[in-house]
């Protein structure tokens, strides 16, 4: 397999993962502020809000617009999973929770750093590799980068929300691509995604690889060479 020029990597699910469980930071800090409700309900209140939110993307808008723009995306989010289970009115100032929660998810705290993360992303830059994230977050991404010590492994960093293309749109990938003055043939994008990050990539043409962290793949999946065959197949591209 051709080294490439530039290798894409997602955020959430592939360098990094909540600790725990979203539903179980939401109810903790929910605690904080008089409202219990248990972590189980709020995940599946979670898992089935998200999925039909609209993209975290926001097209021609200014880029000081932006800060506000995501902070009422996630607020909506946040309240649609509470009010879900009835919840929503019993907080006696459900801003100031949720000002909390949101200022919580910019550190390093409810994030867990993947072990395998470190050595490939400096094994990819001693073979002379460019890292670049693409990622459905928001601009909070740069403080959490920060925080778990990956900012300097990454010449380039594109999110949707600032893109105002959400994956798989192809075009979030093109402007990925466009920072490295980059053809798709010369890219690779991993991510845990297939609808997301391997079609996304896919349809434009990138050699994608599908990282399956739930399944205990996490110890060795980012650990390869260009060329260690044996590494490679540990990223299950057909899946």
């Amino acid at each position: 397999m051709e080294k490439p020029q530039v290798i894409f990597l997602d955020a959430v699910g592939t360098l990094f993962g909540v600790k725990g469980s979203v539903g179980a930071i939401y109810s903790q800090i929910a605690a904080d502020f008089g409202v219990e409700v248990a972590a189980e309900s709020l995940e599946q209140s979670f898992l089935a809000i998200f999925p039909t939110s609209p993209p975290l993307a926001f097209a021609k808008v200014e880029p000081a617009q932006i800060p506000e723009l995501e902070y009422r995306w996630w607020r909506s989010l946040t309240g649609a999973v509470f009010n879900n289970l009835g919840y929503l009115e019993r907080f006696p100032d459900f801003e100031a929770f949720f000002g909390e929660l949101y200022r919580h998810f910019a550190t390093a705290e409810p994030w867990v750093l993947y072990e395998d993360v470190i050595p490939a992303l400096r094994l990819w830059q001693i073979q002379g590799i460019e890292l670049g994230i693409i990622s459905n977050f928001d601009s909070r991404i740069y403080q959490v980068l920060a925080e778990l010590g990956l900012e300097y492994f990454f010449r380039s960093i594109t999110i949707s929300s600032q893109t105002g293309a959400a994956k798989p749109d192809p075009e979030i990938f093109q402007i990925a691509l466009q920072k490295h003055d980059c053809s798709p043939a010369q890219a690779w994008h991993i991510g845990d995604s297939k609808k997301e990050d391997y079609q996304g990539a896919k349809s434009l043409g990138i050699e994608a690889f599908l990282i399956k962290r739930s399944t205990g793949q996490e110890r060795k999946s980012l650990s390869v060479g260009i060329g260690d065959r044996e590494g490679i197949h540990t990223l299950p591209a057909n899946t």
